[in-house]
């Protein structure tokens, strides 16, 4: 996995994946396979989402941490090309309004998803939202462990 900041406000993460760009994007953009691997035991899990997956379209995710606090993440999508580009507002409760672009470029079967959150101008939200490789990690592991 690579990771890097391309400037004080973004951060950008990649990684490669042994699957079609149409299967990863399906378990990044369809709601329940979203709440299959976007969780760690222990650690926190999707609730519920709620997703208008079209341009414009609002979604909004709930999750529960490890000590049974929830948090709500939403936002609205800005671009989406089948299956190789997801554009979208990332607002978590009480912080501004950041996005966060999923790029899939698919080659011989692999497929290099990078995920780039930009709009991170503070020290703070950019702690906040450092999980990234986390993230690429747990959809790495489902996308390739499902039919």
């Amino acid at each position: 996995m690579n990771s890097k900041m391309v400037n004080e406000d973004t951060i950008v993460e990649e990684i490669q994946i042994k699957r079609t760009a149409e299967k990863i994007f399906e378990a990044m953009t369809n709601p329940v396979e979203l709440a299959k691997w976007w969780r760690v035991e222990g650690k926190f899990r999707i609730t519920r989402m709620e997703s208008d997956f079209s341009v414009g379209g609002k979604w909004r995710m709930h999750l529960i941490g490890g000590r049974g606090a929830e948090t709500v993440v939403s936002g609205e999508y800005r671009e989406i090309v089948r299956p190789h580009l997801v554009v979208f507002t990332w607002i978590r409760e009480d912080a501004v309004e950041t996005l966060v672009r999923w790029d899939l470029q698919e080659k011989d079967g692999v497929t290099t998803v990078r995920v780039t959150h930009s709009g991170l101008a503070s020290e703070q939200l950019r702690t906040r939202n450092d999980g990234w490789p986390m993230i690429l990690g747990l959809l790495h592991e489902y996308v390739e462990r499902t039919k």
